[in-house]
């Protein structure tokens, strides 16, 4: 489709069952939206100490890991009826992720955890934090258990740039799918802020309110029926809370919210909600072209001689 969203995956893998469930679930979103997909796979680098214990073909063996894993995706692509392309890398796992999807210009990267835990990342440790954080690239995070959908929709609203960007990807949702869209906004009030500073309190839930209702305007000129929410509380909490309830298919929210976050999220609502949510997570880091691509790389650069055609 000329307006699809997602015209180039990349999904991350390392041959676990995570990492192949969240390839078949980005599979569905591909046929879709029309798209195409790659599978990534990264060798990491080696500080040279495996001499020390007689391996001499160190080469060999950390590149093992990284191929398999590529040809388990590419079997499952094939039981799919999918044409996937493969690309083996080297290097940091989140730097060569990132980089790959901005030179070859994609427009998601799909990654899988384990379960509700971020140390279980696909790619392990806080790769996909990093991913997040480190890039411009949208990312869908997939749990393990979970199954790819986008009847039900869930984005939490701060006011921020990038909450206004996953507003918008609602919107495109919607007019796409016509999936159901719920917007939800948490006052986070310090406990102790209500017997220190009525006003203070007052003026974060009036923020708030003007946040949603900013989002419910803009939902109604373009004539979207939606459900708006207005909470108070730890967001992460009352997100993860709300998400159960309306029994969401899709979380899509921003990865920058008002308060500031470090490069690579740690501490953030975005990655406690990652953590403990359970539910795919659409992480919006920029505002979708909705031209589609051709197809082609539009920035080659120092990735493309790594690329194993299938």
């Amino acid at each position: 489709m000329s307006n699809s969203m997602f015209n180039r995956i990349l999904v991350a893998v390392d041959g676990s069952p995570a990492s192949l469930h969240a390839l078949k679930e980005t599979f569905r979103l591909a046929r879709a939206e029309r798209g195409w997909v790659a599978a990534v796979s990264v060798v990491p680098p080696h500080d040279g100490e495996l001499r020390l214990v007689g391996v001499s073909n160190i080469a060999e063996l950390m590149r093992a890991p990284a191929e398999k894993a590529l040809d388990d995706a590419a079997r499952v692509a094939k039981q799919e009826g999918i044409s996937l392309r493969t690309i083996l890398l080297q290097g940091e796992p989140h730097e060569a992720i990132v980089t790959l999807a901005e030179e070859g210009g994609y427009d998601l990267i799909a990654l899988g955890v384990k379960g509700y835990n971020l140390s279980d990342t696909v790619l392990m440790g806080s790769v996909t934090a990093r991913v997040i954080g480190y890039g411009e690239t949208n990312v869908l995070v997939i749990p393990r258990e979970s199954r790819l959908n986008w009847q039900r929709i869930l984005v939490p609203i701060d006011g921020s740039p990038s909450s206004r960007a996953a507003a918008d990807i609602a919107f495109r949702l919607f007019d796409s799918y016509g999936s159901e869209v719920t917007f939800a906004t948490v006052a986070d009030v310090p406990s102790h802020l209500y017997g220190i500073s009525a006003q203070a309190v007052d003026r974060i839930l009036s923020e708030s309110r003007q946040h949603l209702d900013e989002i419910r305007n803009e939902a109604a000129s373009r004539e979207i029926d939606a459900e708006y929410i207005l909470r108070e509380g730890e967001p992460a909490e009352i997100l993860t809370e709300v998400a159960g309830k309306q029994e969401s298919d899709l979380i899509v929210m921003g990865s920058h919210g008002r308060t500031g976050l470090t490069r690579l999220l740690m501490g953030s609502v975005t990655d406690r909600v990652i953590k403990n949510s359970g539910y795919p997570i659409l992480v919006v880091r920029n505002a979708l072209s909705s031209v589609a691509t051709d197809g082609l790389v539009r920035k080659p650069g120092r990735f493309a001689a790594d690329m194993q055609g299938v």
